[in-house]
């Protein structure tokens, strides 16, 4: 018996789509361009020589205050990203364009986070001269690392459903402990200046 090219194939079942689940090796990728970016950053902080400053702003007394306030900005829209997140994530109530408010804050939460980066690694560089500066050192490493691979990871599809909260997650508990060891830092020591 031999098959009508013609005939219609209206009726034909669809081929089953695979259901199997990935493979969990594709996830080193975003762990290796994670690894990549904290070291790189690292290497080039400790092996830079600190030029002291590297930027400072019109209406700041220093460039630890331009840094403390431009940190505590960052802070503020990650903490809008985590309250987004919640929504996004059904487990508070939220408009319909939380989406939106989710993508916009965390852009400029990281927009407003690079040149504090910029400057710690120009102006500082990776130092480890006490535990407060070690553990900023690390973590601004990390963060930066956290974050490529999060960016990845939102391109991929079929991710399991904890996979960008654990991930967004440690991004945000860096960003936190980055600030705490550094404008929170400022602020006590210097006093809440401009």
């Amino acid at each position: 018996m031999t098959a009508d090219p013609n005939a219609a194939t209206q009726d034909f079942p669809a081929p089953e789509p695979s259901e199997r689940p990935p493979n969990p090796a594709r996830y080193l990728i975003p762990a290796l361009v994670a690894a990549a970016v904290a070291v790189a950053l690292g290497v080039y902080g400790k092996v830079h020589d600190p030029a002291g400053t590297a930027f400072n702003l019109a209406g700041f007394s220093s460039t630890g205050a331009v840094k403390s306030w431009l940190a505590t900005a960052a802070m503020f829209f990650a903490l809008v990203q985590i309250v987004s997140a919640s929504m996004l994530y059904g487990k508070l109530p939220g408009p319909p364009w939380s989406g939106t408010l989710h993508r916009w804050s965390g852009r400029v939460a990281f927009l407003i986070a690079v040149p504090v980066a910029v400057h710690c690694l120009y102006a500082l560089g990776y130092q480890t001269y006490e535990s407060r500066v070690l553990w900023h050192s690390v973590l601004g490493c990390f963060f930066f690392g956290a974050f490529s691979a999060k960016m990845l990871l939102l391109r991929w599809e079929r991710l399991p459903g904890w996979l960008l909260p654990i991930v967004g997650g440690l991004v945000f508990a860096a960003l936190t402990i980055i600030w705490l060891t550094s404008a929170l830092w400022f602020f006590r020591t210097f006093g809440v200046t401009t």
